[in-house]
């Protein structure tokens, strides 16, 4: 298979993925014609239309749900092929996708454990939510992501739990309050605001425990609900990784529910792939950097 009818799958699952030619052309960098002139390519060549096109946005034939299927499997042996080693030392480049609280600090870290182990290794971290990034593992886009448990594994792929870390109230420095009813009645509540399953947890939990906090701010990234807290703000609740830094050093804190309410997080990859040993490795190497550093000691 040419490197252009790779692309043209490529193009083909964006489309699936992101629901439209014009998603699909933002997310494969190119224009929206250009789409259009390989998926037509790509019809030519097997005889018969993916899309049917008096629908909005185009839907799949029969035909095409056919070839999205054909080409996940297709790029997930490419992908593999291109990625295997030819004996010796583990080589390329090793894709990992990671939630964004994952990113921040637990897979950094585990990379650092990795690095020694493959020194002829490169790695590249794709940041994105949950679903995204596991439909990218499929198609091998990626070798394998660090992702949350509320989300539906596609079958060809396996999670493995790796960290399982307790959600927190975070408070301006300074504040006494130690418990969420005391911190509700003072204090307002700064709500990470974003479709992924940590701030559906979050939502879940807040409205479970019956707590009506006064919201005075939402943001949609970690970093910033962060930044809000420190500047007295208000409250937030994260997980216990984004603690474990001097940046959050002065904040107060205690467990979020009684008992403590934990979330948890796995790497997901296909059971066929090809960077098995070094998965195992990152594997360990992310449960490891994913334990509460006073364990450590």
């Amino acid at each position: 298979m040419s490197v252009m009818d790779t692309r043209q799958l490529q193009t083909l699952l964006a489309i699936v993925q992101h629901g439209g030619f014009a998603a699909a052309a933002r997310e494969v960098h190119l224009t929206a014609s250009a789409v259009s002139q390989q998926i037509s390519a790509l019809e030519e060549e097997i005889g018969a239309p993916l899309f049917d096109r008096s629908r909005r946005p185009p839907a799949l034939t029969a035909k095409g749900a056919e070839m999205v299927r054909s080409a996940r499997t297709i790029l997930q042996l490419v992908h593999e092929a291109r990625a295997a080693p030819g004996g010796g030392a583990v080589r390329g480049t090793l894709a990992i996708g990671s939630l964004r609280t994952g990113a921040q600090s637990i897979l950094p870290r585990a990379l650092a454990t990795l690095r020694p182990l493959y020194p002829e290794l490169t790695f590249r971290m794709r940041i994105g939510m949950s679903e995204e990034l596991m439909n990218e593992v499929a198609t091998g886009q990626l070798d394998a992501a660090l992702v949350a448990d509320h989300v539906a594994v596609p079958p060809s792929l396996y999670w493995t739990e790796v960290v399982k870390e307790m959600l927190v109230v975070i408070t301006p420095p300074g504040t006494l309050s130690r418990s969420l009813a005391e911190v509700v009645r003072s204090i307002p509540y700064i709500r990470y605001r974003t479709q992924v399953p940590l701030a559906r947890q979050i939502d879940t939990e807040i409205a479970r425990l019956g707590a009506a906090p006064e919201q005075v701010v939402s943001v949609n990234t970690m970093t910033s609900v962060i930044g809000c807290v420190q500047a007295g703000l208000g409250f937030a609740i994260v997980p216990y990784a984004v603690l474990q830094d001097a940046i959050t050093a002065s904040l107060g804190w205690f467990p979020f529910g009684n008992p403590p309410i934990h979330r948890r997080l796995g790497i997901v990859q296909s059971p066929h792939s090809t960077r098995g040993e070094v998965l195992v490795r990152l594997s360990e190497a992310v449960r490891e950097a994913g334990r509460p550093r006073d364990d450590h000691d």
